[in-house]
């Protein structure tokens, strides 16, 4: 099978190599689309700290895909060949070996470009779970990644209102308006951002999903947080040179700080705000089988495996890369 590797610093190849068979609790799943993270495989080719191979090569990306079940192991029970199923923490390869646990089985009417965006998709919405956020509150997203925007829809479907996006390009910020229906959208950096949030939320956002991971956007973001409000901490920090006046913004107006990482979640047993990754994946599949979401529509651009060299070339280079996916069909 083909799959792409990262071998160096801002470099990604296509390398052959042989499909892996399934152990007992395992599955081989020949992918159909796998779908891009830019921020984590922009850390991870860029080699950035607090990487999961950071210093190592070489690495694989692409944890959220879908695709069909070719094989699988003896122990596997409720899977059989021929199934379509959504796939957790799997690579941008033409085969994936995974364990059982880590797929969801689909039902016909959903595409696998839908498919291939619910894991990720869960990330926000468990930051979303996690500020216990309720109809009617005000809340605030600050950067409009892939993740941004998609905290912007669980944010809506949840009640929400109003719910504003923040960041320093233009378009991201027109897009998350047009597209993914954004009340409001604010610059962090325009001189009059403080007051404009809190102008529009009457006083400051009551949920605030963080997604930059860079101090000044954890700054920006509590400078405009409602008193008791709370702070989803959703984007990786990969540098630490900052300062945060904890007493003034924390302390003093009672904020709650909540580590967001998707890995932050009980592996078994979902309850109130905090709920296992197989559960939201499956609320993501009743959210788009039922109208709430159409999450494909938000693709902006599909490429073909073999061009991935160029495709990560440009995802090293450019500050804003769209939501995008490889197409494993076309090779």
């Amino acid at each position: 099978m083909k799959a792409i590797y990262f071998t160096d610093v801002g470099k990604a190849e296509i390398i052959e190599e042989e499909v892996r068979r399934p152990g007992p609790d395992e599955a081989v799943v020949k992918t159909a689309v796998t779908t891009i993270s830019p921020g984590t495989e922009r850390a991870n080719i860029l080699d950035l700290p607090n990487t999961y191979a950071s210093g190592r090569w070489p690495k694989q990306e692409g944890y959220s895909s879908a695709g069909v079940v070719t094989e699988t192991g003896s122990a596997v029970t409720g899977l059989k060949a021929g199934d379509r199923v959504a796939m957790s923490w799997s690579h941008h390869q033409e085969y994936n070996t995974l364990p059982a646990k880590n797929l969801v089985k689909l039902p016909d009417d959903v595409s696998f470009s839908e498919a291939a965006l619910y894991h990720i998709s869960t990330f926000p919405m468990a930051a979303v779970r996690k500020c216990r956020t309720e109809f009617g509150e005000s809340a605030l997203v600050m950067g409009q990644g892939v993740l941004g925007q998609l905290a912007i829809l669980y944010l809506k479907i949840a009640g929400a209102v109003p719910v504003i996006a923040v960041d320093p390009v233009e378009e991201k910020r027109e897009r998350a308006v047009s597209v993914f229906g954004a009340d409001a959208a604010f610059d962090p950096y325009d001189p009059e951002f403080i007051a404009k949030v809190k102008d529009v939320t009457g006083g400051g956002a009551k949920v605030v999903i963080e997604v930059t991971g860079v101090g000044a956007g954890l700054s920006g973001a509590l400078d405009v947080t409602a008193p008791f409000g709370r702070v989803a901490l959703l984007g990786c920090t990969r540098f630490f040179d900052f300062n945060i006046d904890y007493y003034t913004k924390v302390h003093k107006p009672g904020i709650t700080l909540i580590g967001a990482h998707t890995n932050a979640r009980p592996l078994m047993d979902s309850s109130n705000g905090w709920w296992t990754e197989r559960d939201d994946i499956r609320a993501a599949m009743q959210l788009s089988r039922y109208g709430r979401i159409d999450l494909s529509s938000y693709v902006e651009e599909v490429f073909d495996p073999k061009d991935a060299p160029a495709v990560y070339k440009r995802l090293s280079e450019e500050k804003s890369f769209p939501l995008a996916q490889f197409d494993w069909r076309l090779m």
